[in-house]
């Protein structure tokens, strides 16, 4: 029998893998299963020009463009839930130094379907009479036609292929195998429509652990598998842990009060640390 890959990582190897000006999808939403120990680490090590895609932005997203990496964001709105905008974000775009393709979170979701299933296109009927389209039509990967049973309008999707997808995952094993608890999201889709796919695991356990019936991720469609316990704080992981209320406040109250005081959150929680062990020890102990 042939040996078994071994797609273990450490988080700074894994990324490594992450070049500048490459196209991540993000697959945390909004508070909830954020890979923000990734994001994190992409801040350390200066990565610059990313595009970003994302269903429904979340923490991770506000992180890395509060940092200045990101250049192009593409997504179907988001927040940090009750805590407040993505306010990093939102300066940004505002200012014009974030090009921004917002869709209704079904679009998005639709292109990475697309994507996934190795469709030329797909036909939707959402967002047509919305102020969301024109933007998209004039960017190329929107396109309005004719369903041609009923001949009514209908918006053709392109299909989305991103260079890496980032998960938080709950369990994994060497071989890249993955189980995630609760609601999945876009996940799937956005997993098989990516060309590689890091997975930051909770738990890592012996190939041969973990139920079939319960995998989400395949081994196969995983380049390379990072132990990161607790590596979505300060947002939630279904049945793990709760989101840390106070260190949102903190982060919310930072990136709303303006670059500066968003740069000191950066400096003294991610640059001012050596890793997410340091980080985590400073944070919750």
């Amino acid at each position: 029998m042939a040996p078994r890959v071994d797609k273990r990582a450490s988080l700074a190897d894994a990324v490594r893998l992450v070049p500048d000006r490459a196209h991540l999808a993000l697959c945390g939403f909004a508070i909830s299963r954020n890979a923000v120990s990734f994001a994190h680490e992409l801040i350390r090590a200066g990565r610059s020009h990313l595009r970003l895609t994302q269903v429904v932005g979340g923490l991770e997203t506000d992180l890395l463009v509060a940092a200045g990496l990101v250049e192009r964001l593409t997504y179907g709105g988001g927040s940090l839930d009750r805590f407040g905008p993505l306010a990093a974000v939102n300066r940004a775009a505002l200012a014009g130094r974030l090009e921004l393709f917002e869709y209704s979170a079904l679009a998005l979701s639709l292109r990475l379907h697309a994507g996934a299933m190795g469709l030329p296109y797909l036909p939707t009927l959402s967002m047509l009479g919305s102020d969301l389209l024109e933007p998209l039509l004039a960017s190329g990967a929107v396109r309005l036609d004719r369903d041609p049973f009923t001949h009514s309008p209908c918006l053709l999707l392109a299909p989305l292929h991103p260079d890496i997808a980032v998960v938080q995952v709950d369990r994994a094993d060497r071989a890249g195998n993955c189980t995630i608890e609760g609601p999945v999201w876009s996940i799937p889709e956005t997993v098989r429509a990516s060309r590689a796919v890091v997975a930051v695991c909770e738990e890592m356990v012996e190939v041969g652990d973990l139920d079939p019936a319960r995998v989400t991720i395949p081994g196969e469609y995983v380049t390379a598998v990072a132990l990161g316990p607790r590596g979505a704080h300060p947002t939630a992981m279904f049945g793990r842990y709760d989101y840390d209320r106070k260190h949102l406040e903190l982060y919310e109250q930072a990136a709303l009060s303006g670059e500066d005081a968003n740069r000191e959150y950066l400096d003294r929680w991610v640059l001012g640390v050596p890793d997410e062990r340091a980080y985590l020890a400073s944070v919750v102990g």
